[in-house]
Parts: structure tokens; C-alpha cells; sequence
């Protein structure tokens, strides 16, 4: 992929992240955060492919994948629906999402990064996430939405996933 196309699918990826952070937003009740409860699909249709929902596990607190867009399986190589992070990652990656995740939870506040693809076998493959709080009571965060799009040099045109 050359240089430019892989700007043009950043700076996609970039509009979609603006995107999906609008949506939830949009959600909140004053300080209060948005909860799974408020979440339409239909309103986010375009990026379903490459969003999930992340459960907060309390004690000990670790997380657990509720639910995977059909776009992640090409990510990962398999159905992570219903995982673990322990489950899906290498020890490194899910200490890596363990510490971000944590992060989100404990600030309550949205998170937003870049992660090698290399743990998968992948190093030509980034994703770029995005991990917005989500609140039953509107207060503790109880779950995550998550949304990521791949870029790399083989992204599009083996995975069949694109920047949305």
C-alpha cells in the first residue's frame, strides 16, 4: 500500500472514530455517562462491523468480550465473542488492554490508541481503537463500547476489513 492510501485510510479511520465518539455523546445526561440501554444499532449501522461491547468483570476485575462485530473475526482469526482478554490476546496484549480498559473504568472517561497487530503475526497491521464508558447507573462503568479500524498494508485487501 503506498503512502498515501495509508493516510487516506487513517484519516477514514479518524472520521469514524469522530463518529462513533459523536454517537455516544450524544447519549449522555449531563455528567452522567450513557448506558448499554441507550445504545441503537441502527443509529451506528455503518460502523457495527468493527464495534464491540466489553464487560467489566468486578472481582477480580478483568474483562470479558459480550459481543464482537462480524468484522473483528478477520482481525483475530476467530470468534471472540464471549472471551476473555486472557483468551484472545498473548499475556504482553492483554496486559496492554488490561492497563487501557482499566483506565477507561477507573477515569470514566473515553480511551483512544493505536495497537500493533504484531501479537497476532501481523506487524504490518495497527488498530486504532477507541473505548467509550458506559454506566447503568450513569456513574460506575460497567461496560465498554469499543470500536476499532485496522490500517496496515494488507488490511483491505486481505482481511476484508477497511477503515470504516
Amino acid at each position: 500500500m503506498k503512502m498515501s492510501a495509508q493516510l487516506s485510510a487513517s484519516a477514514t479511520a479518524a472520521r469514524a472514530h469522530q463518529e462513533m465518539f459523536a454517537y455516544w455523546a450524544s447519549l449522555r445526561r449531563g455528567a452522567g455517562l450513557p448506558a448499554r440501554i441507550d445504545l441503537q444499532p441502527s443509529n451506528m449501522k455503518r460502523l457495527l462491523p468493527t464495534v464491540s461491547l466489553i464487560d467489566v468483570v468486578k472481582e477480580p476485575r478483568d474483562y470479558r468480550l459480550r459481543l464482537a462485530g462480524t468484522g473483528l473475526y478477520g482481525v483475530y482469526g476467530r470468534e471472540i465473542t464471549g472471551k476473555a482478554l486472557g483468551e484472545v490476546y498473548n499475556a504482553a496484549a492483554a496486559d496492554y488492554w488490561r492497563r487501557e480498559l482499566d483506565k477507561v473504568v477507573d477515569e470514566r472517561r473515553p480511551g483512544v490508541g493505536v495497537h500493533s497487530l504484531a501479537w497476532r503475526g501481523a506487524p504490518h497491521m495497527s488498530i486504532l481503537w477507541l473505548r467509550l464508558p458506559l454506566a447503568s447507573n450513569g456513574k460506575d462503568v460497567d461496560m465498554i463500547l469499543g470500536y476499532d479500524a485496522v490500517v496496515g498494508s494488507q488490511a483491505e485487501s486481505n482481511s476484508g476489513i477497511r477503515a470504516a
